[in-house]
């Protein structure tokens, strides 16, 4: 059994709240815990309850993960510009061969269709993602438009992974 509530926990509880403190910060300051600081305050006919602060902490916290969504969300588009980019530019392809493991390479025009089948599927994946980030938004016809893309993007990511890791060469 814990050490009985006085008067002096009383009166520093209700000292210590009218200051503003916490509950938590009251707790540690009298050496009692949580539970029975919070007994003392109703009993006192005091509250911790900040209405008004955390609905407007709240709503802050809210308009800032919106805000970050959106730049991620952005973000993903411009990974997605990125990678279908590469889709058509050259590029070189290098390994280890022959019974020596010298490094050999070529240049071509463009990536092998397995690695292009490669690129389409991340390019998708970015786009689906910065869409369920930060939905599209439109007028008219909006809603078909989202779902095309959302079909897209799966039926990318199915052939990515129909390729069954084929380099196609």
């Amino acid at each position: 059994m814990g050490r009985p509530i006085t008067d002096t926990d009383r009166r520093a509880v209700r000292r210590h709240h009218a200051a503003g403190m916490t509950r938590n910060a009251i707790a540690k300051k009298i050496n009692r815990s949580t539970s029975t600081v919070s007994n003392l305050a109703k009993e006192l006919g005091l509250s911790f309850e900040r209405g008004p602060e955390v609905v407007a902490a709240t709503e802050a916290r809210r308009i800032d993960l919106a805000a970050r969504r959106t730049l991620l969300a952005e973000q993903l588009h411009q990974d997605a510009e990125k990678l279908r980019a590469q889709l058509w530019e050259p590029t070189t392809y290098g390994e280890f061969a022959g019974k020596d493991g010298t490094w050999q390479h070529v240049d071509l025009a463009q990536p092998r269709f397995a690695d292009q089948r490669q690129i389409i599927a991340a390019t998708g994946t970015a786009i689906q993602q910065s869409l369920k980030l930060a939905p599209a938004e439109g007028g008219e016809g909006s809603d078909q438009v989202r779902s095309m893309l959302g079909a897209l993007g799966e039926a990318l990511t199915r052939a990515a992974d129909d390729d069954g890791g084929d380099d196609g060469g």
